[in-house]
């Protein structure tokens, strides 16, 4: 089950469809969705959580905690909308287009994508850009 939990005040709910779209991402990559949890909040909550479980003592958009087992896809993803919002305007996007980007993001890192090295983004891009072309028919 996919659930969205808001730890900060936000414009932008995610919906239904948002659901049954990051589902259908998740199937196409062969994998079955199990429970996942993505919790919304903003940079000082994002940056106590970072500290924490990562020692990094840093902003950052999205952080991935990856429960999957075999092909079943479970975990939490944090995104700090304060980040999106940011990076929206940094890449002259709207708080939407960003905040689904990231929302796949850490989808596809629980279905075992990588963004490291210049080949692993630049893979984890494409796959992105064809998670959002699916969202929009």
């Amino acid at each position: 089950m996919i659930s969205f939990d808001f730890v900060c005040e936000s414009g932008f709910k995610p919906s239904v469809s948002h659901k049954i779209w990051l589902q259908q991402v998740i199937r196409k990559e062969g994998k079955v969705p199990g429970d996942i949890a993505y919790i919304f909040c903003d940079d000082d909550y994002m940056l106590e959580r970072n500290v924490a479980f990562l020692n990094h003592d840093t902003y950052t958009d999205i952080i991935t905690f990856d429960e999957c087992v075999g092909n079943i896809v479970a975990g939490s993803i944090l995104i700090s909308l304060d980040r999106v919002g940011e990076n929206a305007e940094a890449f002259g996007k709207s708080f939407e287009n960003e905040f689904l980007r990231v929302l796949v993001h850490g989808t596809l890192h629980l279905c075992g994508y990588k963004d490291k090295t210049e080949d692993e983004a630049k893979t984890m891009r494409q796959k992105e850009d064809e998670s959002l072309a699916l969202l929009a028919h």
